[in-house]
Order: structure tokens, then C-alpha cells, then sequence
């Protein structure tokens, strides 16, 4: 039996509109929300409703919604990255996508995933703060299904759907702070050393804390790791955990922060008069790193740009949509090693 070609009832129903939607969208009539059009044009591309050439012409139209979704919380790295996006409008306007941020609880898997199948549906693409969960792989790989492409930003979720990841080679990052600890400190001298992650859930501070540890097994095994906590981003647990360790370890040489919260670490070292006794190493260049490298609390800061992070994103996703390599014109991450000497 002949199978019957697709027909406006077949994609109102895909889309879950009425057909009075869809002929709106397709005759590019206004009195449409950007997210409903884009399931329209979805459901006809998914349906080969019409010739490839002419639903491209029908969403190179339309502003592609894009969605970040970002933790909520202490981080002010993260939140200097959510201002990028809202507040840069005209940085998208070249590429024809308008972008949007949703901040969710942080360290939720369940909270992350459920924003992800909930707000993700109707977006061209959709770029997240990854956290290792079965629930988070599992929202990807239905939006997926649907067709939204998604990217994981700052923290990479390997073996997934995801169609890129936008952030730093982690394990590269742990190595040079490692190297630049060893250095600041002497290489020849025995020393104590303690991390302090946000979380091990996220992939990124994984594989911070195993490219550090790495470094020191390889070339400088006189160094003794005597403290892994997680602050959770937090400036006052931060503070907190950086007291006890230096009232248990009074001989303390140095500080690895491998996620946020620099101000609680460094405050803590301020009312122990250690600020320039304990080198401090830490991520992110934002308002209170800078001004800790400033007054000499801090050494050194791995940074990079949340401009950057941004746009090759919204690249990536303009790429898709254009029917481009994913990662035409999107640069390589790279880190900055920042000291109050050349702070930018």
C-alpha cells in the first residue's frame, strides 16, 4: 500500500497546535510565539512536510531561541556568564538568535534535568552547566529526540547527546595549578597542600582535582595532598572549611580552590595574617578574585572568558540551524593565567 504524503493535520498534531498555527507559520503570518513557530517548522522538518531549501528559508527568518541553563547560587563567575547573555543582545542580533537564561537550584540534578525537558522543548539549542547524573543524561537525550541540539558549558557530559562542549580542557587546567603551586612554593620543599571544589558532581571540578593530583605524582611527589573538601560554591562554607583545615594543619603551604567562593578562603587567611604565607590558586577572574590578587591574598587566577563561553555557543547553535559544521568559526577555549601583574 502506498504511503500517503504528510498534510497539515499531520504536523499540527506532531506540534501539538491547531492547523490555523501552522498555516499561520508556514505563510509567515505575525501572532505567533517564537517557541510555538519553532516546533511548527520542527514537526515539518521531522515530517519532510516541505522541501529542505524552503524550511530553511522559513527559520533563517526567525530568530533562533537559544536557552543557557545556569546554576543559581554564590558563583559569580557564573553569574557574570548569565549578565553576558541577557544583556547582549546586540551581540546575537548578526546571527538572527535571541537568547534567554534560566537559573536553576545548583548541585540539582533532578531540578537541572527537569528545566532541561521542560524549558528546552521549544529552543533551537540549549547550553547547561553539566552535573554527572543518570537524570540529566537521560532530559539530554530527550531533547535530543526532538531535535534540540544541546551543549555542555563550562562542565563537559561525556558519553551523552550533547552535540559540544564549550569550556576549558579541565584536566589541563588542575595540571597548571599544580605546576604554578610547586613553583610559587619551591619545588625542592616538602609541603602541605589542600583542594577545595565546589562539587565533585560536576565533571569539570573531576577533572581539576585529577589533572592536580597528576601533575604532583608526576614531578613533584614531595608535595602532600592533606585535605579534598567540597564548599559547594559557597563563600561562607568556603570560610568555614578553610579555618578548620588551617587550625588542623597550622604548617599549611598552600590552597588549590578548584571552584568558587574565592572571598571566604581569602577572608579566612586575612584573620589568620597567612595571606601571603599560604599561596592561594584559584579559578575565575571576577570582581572578588581580582581584588584578592589585588591586595596579595591570591596568586594566581585561571580564567576564561564568559564573552567567549557565550558566543561560541550561540555559534555553534547558528551553525545547526544553517546546516554548518557545528563548530565552524567557534575558537578553542583557552585559559589565562591572571597575577596582579598583568590583570587586564
Amino acid at each position: 500500500m502506498k504511503r500517503s504524503l504528510p498534510n497539515v493535520n499531520d504536523v499540527a498534531s506532531r506540534a501539538g497546535v491547531s492547523t490555523a498555527t501552522v498555516d499561520r507559520v508556514l505563510h509567515r503570518r505575525s501572532g505567533v510565539r517564537a517557541a510555538t513557530a519553532e516546533r511548527v517548522l520542527r514537526a515539518a522538518d521531522e515530517l519532510h512536510y516541505l522541501p529542505r531549501a524552503e524550511l530553511r528559508a522559513l527559520l533563517s527568518q526567525r530568530p533562533l531561541p537559544v536557552l543557557f541553563v545556569l546554576p543559581a547560587g554564590g558563583s559569580r563567575y557564573l553569574r557574570m556568564l548569565g549578565d553576558r547573555v541577557q544583556y547582549s543582545d546586540d551581540d546575537w542580533a548578526p546571527l538572527n538568535v535571541r537568547c534567554r537564561v534560566a537559573f536553576v537550584p545548583s548541585f540539582d540534578p533532578r531540578s537541572l534535568a527537569q528545566a532541561l525537558r521542560r524549558r528546552g522543548r521549544g529552543c533551537g539549542g540549549v547550553a547547561f552547566m553539566a552535573l554527572e547524573h543518570p537524570e540529566v543524561r537521560a532530559a539530554v537525550h530527550a531533547l535530543a529526540e526532538h531535535g534540540v541540539p544541546a551543549v555542555a558549558l563550562v562542565s563537559d557530559l561525556p558519553n551523552s547527546r550533547c552535540v559540544g562542549y564549550v569550556g576549558l580542557d579541565n584536566r589541563a587546567a588542575g595540571r597548571t595549578a599544580a605546576y604554578l603551586i610547586a613553583r610559587f612554593v619551591g619545588a625542592t620543599q616538602r609541603a602541605k597542600v589542600v583542594m577545595i571544589a565546589g562539587s565533585l558532581s560536576y565533571h569539570a571540578h573531576m577533572d581539576r582535582e585529577a589533572g592536580f593530583l597528576q601533575l604532583f605524582a608526576e614531578q613533584y611527589p614531595q608535595m602532600q595532598i592533606v585535605g579534598l573538601r567540597e564548599g559547594y560554591d559557597d563563600e561562607r562554607t568556603n570560610y568555614r572549611q578553610t579555618r578548620a583545615l588551617l587550625e588542623q594543619h597550622p604548617d599549611l603551604a598552600a590552597i588549590y580552590n578548584i571552584g568558587s567562593g574565592a572571598e571566604g578562603i581569602g577572608r579566612a587567611l586575612r584573620e589568620s595574617n597567612l595571606q601571603r604565607r599560604v599561596v592561594f590558586i584559584g579559578h575565575g577572574l571576577t570582581p572578588d578574585t581580582r581584588a584578592l590578587l589585588v591586595d596579595g591574598t591570591m596568586d594566581a587566577v585561571i580564567n576564561q572568558s564568559p564573552q567567549s563561553a557565550v558566543m561560541n555557543c550561540v555559534r555553534i547553535f547558528a551553525n545547526l540551524r544553517d546546516g554548518r559544521d557545528a563548530l565552524s568559526g567557534v575558537e578553542a577555549t583557552r585559559s589565562q593565567v591572571i597575577l596582579r601583574e598583568n590583570l587586564p
